[in-house]
C-alpha cells in the first residue's frame, strides 16, 4: 500500500536523509538517487519539494542553522544574566554535540571538498548572529563595560575571523593554539577599547568548549 505523508513531513523526511547522507558521504559524492533510494520515493516526489540538490542543501543549513541560532538567541535575552556571561553561553550554544544539530554533518562542511557547504551554512550563520553579538556589544557599551562606535562591524570581524582562523583549531600544536587563541583576545579587547584580560574569563570557555 503506498504511503502518503502531508508535504511537510514528506520534506523534513527528505532533510533528514539528506543531512544524514551529507554528513556520512559529503555533498559532492552524495546524488539525488542517493536521496531517493534511501527514502523510496519517486523523483517527482522529490522535485515536488526540491528542485535541485543545492536546493535541498539551502532548505537544510536554513534548518539547522534557525535551531543553532534559536537556542542563541534565547540566551542572548537573558537579561538577568551578566552580558559577558551571556557572549560566552550563547557561543558555546553553537558547539554541536548532539544528535539533533547534526554533527557528522558539520565535521563534513569543514572538508576542503565541501567548501559551498561551508560558505552557505557561515554566510546564514553571520546574517543571524550579528544582530545578536551587536545587541550584546551595545549593552556592554551602557554598562560602561567597553567603548566603540562600530558595534555592528565589531560583531562582523569577531565572528569572521573566528570562524576562519578557528574552524582547524584542532590541527594545529598546543602552543600554537593557545597564541591565536591569546592573540584574538588581545585584540577582540582592542576594539572594543577594554582593559587587557577583561574578556579572558569570557572567550577562553568558547574554545574550551565549557559552560559558564
Amino acid at each position: 500500500m503506498r504511503i502518503v505523508k502531508e508535504a511537510e513531513e514528506r520534506k523534513n523526511e527528505i532533510l533528514d536523509v539528506a543531512e544524514r547522507l551529507f554528513g556520512s558521504k559529503g555533498f559532492d559524492h552524495t546524488s539525488t538517487n542517493d536521496i531517493l533510494n534511501e527514502i523510496g520515493i519517486a523523483r517527482g516526489t522529490l522535485y515536488y519539494h526540491f528542485k535541485s540538490k543545492e536546493e535541498i542543501l539551502d532548505a537544510m543549513i536554513e534548518r539547522m542553522t534557525e535551531r543553532l541560532l534559536k537556542r542563541a538567541g534565547e540566551i542572548a535575552g537573558q537579561e538577568d544574566v551578566p552580558v559577558l556571561q551571556r557572549f560566552t553561553r550563547m557561543m558555546l550554544a553553537f558547539h554541536v554535540n548532539d544528535g539533533d544539530f547534526g554533527q557528522e554533518l558539520l565535521e563534513q562542511v569543514h572538508k576542503p571538498q565541501n567548501a559551498l557547504m561551508h560558505q552557505k551554512m557561515q554566510e546564514r550563520l553571520l546574517s543571524g548572529i550579528t544582530p545578536l553579538i551587536t545587541a550584546l556589544i551595545r549593552e556592554g557599551i551602557a554598562q560602561g563595560i567597553c567603548r566603540t562606535d562600530y558595534p555592528k562591524e565589531t560583531a562582523e570581524m569577531t565572528f569572521l575571523y573566528a570562524g576562519t582562523v578557528f574552524d582547524g583549531l584542532r590541527e594545529y600544536g598546543r602552543e600554537e593554539r593557545q597564541k591565536k587563541i591569546a592573540a584574538f583576545i588581545y585584540n577582540l579587547e582592542r576594539l572594543l577599547d577594554m582593559e587587557q584580560g577583561t574578556l579572558e574569563g569570557a572567550v577562553l570557555p568558547v574554545f574550551q568548549g565549557k559552560e559558564v
